[in-house]
């Protein structure tokens, strides 16, 4: 089906350009009037000291049509290639059938990626930060599997610190040793919330904050045991919030269990000549060279900071799992932190730094006055599961009169794909505004217009009793069949290009392009009140469509409904 292959390889011969330089070149028409494919020649216009029109003409002479491509032509100074129609809509349409599930996938590969998130704190329930940063880790990781790569998920909870003092001190004054009376971590999450009040006028909570944290780091039993207790009422939450959204880790690290651990790394290091000692007696690395600031890694009083335990928790992950790469997906807040990290470390002399990156992203926004908080300014990622599925229900009933338990699931699926949808349409770095009462429309760019699609197809081959078999795929020659089918054979590209990229947008805006490409086929050809032989091969086209949207969606964690 490799027409691009073909067209690659008759150029290489008659350009002398290499394979990877015409791959990048060749580039897709902005309309199929201009052809399937058109190599610009201004690449060449240089090297020959021509014209690039006149380059086009001169390699319209040279090549010549073929059983796969049935027409060059000139358009300025671009070479436009049309390819056999009749061959190419068989050829991409059964390929789609015949691979099913399997349409899209890379070949498999020996390289294993870590993908590291969403790496929270357990004084307080899971936010909307949180959730994209979820959404973001568990699409990038299906893409990636997809293209063959063997995916490591792990997480990291940090869960020691002066932050998780405060809602333990709130707990211990104000909780009467209480058990939680609802979701585990939001119980422990209204402690962390009761302390921030409090503090407020009360400046003698902050001290006895950190006497606390005193009393944990000397191994106080009792101390120890509240952090214990309230530690595993957050996780349990977490646990809870992780299985709606299907996450599973293979392995979760806890900060508490490797910070002291750190220091050892950093002093070796200095023993080294790696890293110096500034005027204080504090050890630190010099990064100013590197366009960074200098930064602490060991206080003179012997106490690590922040860094100190990334150091030791990437030697630590790359022990357990020899990764080729590892992605952090954290936001964009910590940009500066992960330069200053992958530098560190490469200094230090550990092993992997060509194969870390961190997975940047961008703040989310909330229409004003909508789903505030009780703090007034984040989001539960529970409240907002809820909200949308209560959002979907709406819509659902609006349409039908369904059973209990069909209402639930239909309103979940369409709850999370909405959700879902939203948040990965976005390019990862991108700031946007999440509209909830838009997420749910089954209008625009939304996951409920694409699930529609996907649902619509269906209840077209409910009422058919076509078979694609003997089909004559000639028929397939109206302008909006022609933008499918080539929109079709793309998929396997775009999937790989959001891989190497790891940009999930771009499953997600493909997939929207599939959707918006069949809604205005459909509006514009019948599909079953036709002639049996172009009803033949318009049920075959729809159900590769309905193939490709089904595909595309479970990479992004959505389901495709069979009704909607």
């Amino acid at each position: 089906m490799n027409y691009r292959q073909e067209i690659i390889k008759i150029l290489e011969k008659e350009t002398k350009l290499n394979e990877k330089e015409i791959e990048a070149l060749l580039e897709k028409p902005p309309s199929l009037e201009f052809g399937d494919f058109a190599f610009p020649c201004f690449v060449l216009s240089k090297k020959l000291k021509k014209a690039p029109h006149l380059i086009a003409e001169e390699l319209l002479k040279k090549i010549k049509p073929n059983n796969k491509i049935s027409k060059i032509e000139v358009k300025g100074p671009y070479l436009n290639f049309f390819i056999n129609k009749k061959l190419w809509n068989k050829e991409v349409i059964e390929k789609v059938l015949k691979e099913g599930e399997n349409y899209g996938k890379g070949k498999k590969k020996k390289e294993k990626i870590m993908i590291e998130y969403p790496a929270p704190n357990t004084n307080k329930p899971l936010h909307l930060g949180h959730v994209r940063n979820m959404l973001l880790g568990k699409s990038l990781a299906n893409i990636l599997e997809s293209q063959g790569y063997k995916i490591i998920h792990v997480n990291l909870n940090n869960d020691r610190g002066i932050h998780i003092c405060k809602s333990m001190l709130a707990y211990k004054k104000w909780g009467k040793n209480k058990q939680p009376n609802k979701k585990s971590d939001r119980f422990v999450g209204d402690f962390y919330v009761l302390y921030t009040k409090k503090a407020k006028k009360d400046e003698k909570l902050e001290i006895e904050a950190y006497d606390m944290l005193k009393k944990w780091e000397e191994g106080d039993k009792e101390t120890r045991a509240l952090w214990k207790k309230m530690n595993s009422w957050a996780m349990k939450g977490f646990n809870e919030t992780y299985k709606k959204f299907g996450i599973k880790f293979d392995k979760t690290y806890n900060e508490s269990e490797h910070y002291e651990k750190a220091k050892d790394i950093v002093l070796e290091a200095y023993k080294k000549r790696k890293l110096k000692k500034d005027e204080q007696e504090n050890i630190i690395v010099e990064l100013e060279r590197y366009g960074l600031p200098n930064k602490i890694l060991l206080r003179a009083d012997k106490t690590a900071v922040y860094m100190t335990q990334d150091i030791n928790l990437a030697k630590l992950k790359y022990d357990d799992f020899k990764m080729d790469r590892s992605i952090h997906v954290v936001g964009s807040e910590q940009n500066l932190h992960f330069k200053q990290l992958f530098r560190i470390l490469k200094i230090i002399g550990f092993k992997n730094t060509e194969g870390l990156h961190h997975l940047s992203y961008g703040m989310i926004y909330l229409p004003e006055g909508k789903m505030k908080s009780r703090e007034g300014s984040v989001v539960d990622a529970d409240d907002l599961i809820d909200e949308i599925i209560s959002m979907a229900k709406k819509e659902v009933k609006k349409r039908h009169k369904l059973s209990n338990e069909e209402l639930e699931k239909r309103s979940k699926q369409i709850g999370f794909g909405a959700l879902k949808f939203f948040i990965l349409k976005y390019e990862p770095a991108k700031d946007f505004v999440f509209n909830p009462k838009e997420s749910i429309s089954f209008e625009g760019e939304t996951g409920p217009y694409i699930q529609y699609a996907h649902a619509r197809i269906s209840s077209i081959l409910d009422k058919s009793k076509d078979k694609p078999i003997g089909v004559d795929y000639s028929k397939l020659n109206s302008k909006e069949e022609q933008l499918l089918i080539s929109k079709l054979a793309e998929y396997p590209k775009k999937v790989e290009e959001a891989s190497n990229n790891y940009k999930p947008s771009l499953v997600s805006r493909y997939l929207l392009e599939l959707a918006q490409n069949f809604n205005e086929f459909y509006h514009e050809h019948p599909i079953l009140r036709t002639e049996p032989t172009l009803r033949g091969a318009r049920i075959a086209l729809i159900l590769a469509i309905k193939r490709v949207l089904k595909n595309g969606l479970a990479l992004l964690g959505i389901e495709a409904p069979e009704k909607m």
